[in-house]
């Protein structure tokens, strides 16, 4: 059964992210979120992509957890760096369209996206700590987006973020009360479907061309860290068991 599906209203693509309760985030799922951005990368009948969770609760929980072991991680951060790397040089504007939690690949997706548009309801997050992990794009690229500071208080508490919160230190673009959303994204759509497409989309280029120019060696050096580092940890493996368990993690601290 697809999850990931795929709307489209003219020039507007919309992709859901649909896996009940929270839409986290497994193998299976990331492999088709990257041909489908794959595919719309070669659609020139789009003009806008949105990107959004299924239902009120979350927009992702992020990744699976249990893909968080050493066999599985490679694959787990390949398809997720490479879902990230397609959807910073997709052709087209991008919109997240966040409501409910935000969380780890969750919070990372929908801030790779070109504007961020939230209902007051969300909740913003990267917990990977907690469980023995950190994040591996909100390391390569926190720090530039919202200020060093903000995304070591994000990255090493994983404390959770109002959508205001969020808003306020430039992780969000636009906070509306939930029944206000889709009005605001009709108001987002209408900026941008405005605009000429051809200069749209030269703009968009050289804003991410220049805006992200170190951040593929940042993520590539995050991963290096994770591989060779994190995942040497006794710690990494007892995080996740602990939450599998859901009990406290007995640290090891090595």
């Amino acid at each position: 059964m697809a999850e990931i599906h795929l709307e489209r209203s003219g020039p507007i693509a919309s992709v859901v992210i649909d896996r009940p309760p929270l839409n986290v985030l497994n193998l299976a799922l990331l492999r088709e979120l990257r041909q489908v951005l794959h595919d719309l990368d070669q659609d020139t009948g789009v003009d806008l992509v949105e990107l959004r969770g299924a239902g009120e609760r979350a927009f992702s929980a992020g990744v699976d957890v249990k893909d968080h072991t050493r066999a599985q991680v490679p694959e787990m951060l390949d398809l997720v760096h490479g879902v990230i790397r397609k959807l910073m040089s997709l052709r087209q504007p991008t919109v997240a369209v966040v409501d409910g939690v935000c969380l780890g690949g969750g919070c990372e997706l929908a801030s790779s996206c070109d504007l961020v548009l939230a209902s007051e309801e969300s909740l913003f997050a990267t917990p990977e700590i907690t469980v023995g992990c950190f994040p591996p794009v909100a390391l390569a690229r926190f720090s530039s987006q919202i200020g060093y500071h903000r995304a070591a208080e994000m990255i090493l508490t994983g404390r959770r973020l109002s959508a205001r919160e969020a808003e306020s230190i430039g992780l969000v673009n636009r906070v509306v009360p939930r029944d206000q959303l889709g009005e605001a994204l009709e108001t987002l759509r209408s900026d941008l479907l405005d605009k000429s497409r051809a200069v749209l989309r030269i703009t968009l280029r050289g804003l991410r061309e220049i805006g992200l120019k170190e951040l593929s060696a940042a993520l590539d050096r995050s991963e290096e860290i994770y591989v060779q580092e994190l995942l040497q940890t006794e710690d990494v493996e007892e995080g996740v068991q602990a939450f599998v368990e859901k009990r406290k993690p007995k640290w090891l601290h090595r």
